[in-house]
């Protein structure tokens, strides 16, 4: 088993920016990633917030962060990391991969999170074929269908606006009386012909047989609920709430708050020697990917520092 200086674990926007400064550090590392490259971020329609490129997909600027990761000399595996043990005595991190198992002086945890459910009953049983969590996945097969959209936030503005290209109508459904996103974001929607906004309002359940034909919601103000029937197959709902941080790995080597988000310094740093986390699996008040990029510039930057391989 070889020992590396560093293994960064994800290879979205924060690893594979932890994985281009860890190349400028001449640090021997290695980047795995257990799905695609880019993570969450090859999911995305359109990106025109990040400097410098405009109007870009989220699929090809994934596709020129990995490129220039590559170019730079990155090594990357693909596997699923099961463990996370560090050794004290040794000062040495053993990570147990479904393929096989590595060792480094140091860590970068970048894994990201997963979609965070939105809890209506019926929910996980119409997982995948009434139930979405990704319009640019799947939004092509509502072409002419209603679609609800669940969330007031940046994502739930985006992709209910990405939703109008294939769907008859989009209907958001927002829990409290007003949108979260970005005032650029909510004019889109709230301008859209096709959007309708629903405030203080929750899906309750879900019900069918193959597929939905229904939706029980509710208010939330006033607790009334009703019961909307659609022909099975004529609608579905995408959920957008937020993620769920992918931190098990970090259980007993990191601090982490309520929501299983990893803490840190500013440097990255947890209170294991070594042990760092980047992008969107640790607690920070902004998750963009220019900001999960700078992490993970930070992480690599503080791991080489940490190994003795740059000095400031």
């Amino acid at each position: 088993m070889r020992t590396h200086d560093l293994v960064i674990v994800g290879a979205g926007p924060a690893g594979l920016a932890a994985a281009i400064y860890a190349d400028r550090a001449a640090l021997d590392c290695l980047t795995v990633e257990q799905g695609t490259f880019g993570g969450q971020l090859g999911l995305t329609d359109l990106v025109d917030n990040y400097p410098g490129i405009e109007d870009v997909t989220g699929y090809e600027l994934a596709e020129r962060m990995h490129a220039h990761a590559e170019h730079l000399g990155a090594r990357f595996s693909l596997d699923v990391i099961e463990r996370l043990v560090y050794d004290d005595v040794r000062g040495r991190f053993q990570l147990d991969g479904m393929s096989e198992t590595y060792e480094s002086r140091a860590v970068i945890l970048a894994s990201g999170g997963t979609p965070r459910p939105a809890g209506f009953e019926g929910e996980d049983f119409f997982r995948g074929h009434g139930v979405s969590y990704c319009a640019t996945c799947d939004g092509m097969f509502y072409k002419d269908k209603l679609c609800y959209v669940v969330g007031g936030g940046n994502t739930a503005c985006e992709e209910a606006e990405f939703l109008t290209r294939f769907a008859s109508k989009v209907v958001m459904v927002v829990r409290k009386d007003h949108l979260r996103a970005q005032p650029s974001l909510i004019a889109k929607v709230v301008e859209h012909p096709k959007v309708e906004i629903r405030y203080n309002t929750r899906i309750v359940s879900m019900a069918g047989e193959m597929l939905p034909r229904s939706l029980t919601l509710e208010n939330t103000v006033s607790g009334r609920r009703w019961v909307e029937e659609h022909e099975p197959g004529s609608f579905g709902v995408f959920v957008f709430i937020g993620n769920i941080p992918t931190s098990a790995l970090a259980e007993g080597l990191a601090s982490m708050n309520a929501n299983g988000e990893i803490q840190t310094n500013e440097a990255m740093e947890t209170f294991t020697p070594g042990l760092f986390a980047a992008g969107d699996v640790r607690e920070k008040p902004l998750r963009q990917i220019i900001t999960a990029a700078a992490d993970g510039a930070i992480a690599a930057t503080s791991a080489a520092l940490y190994l003795g391989a740059i000095v400031i």
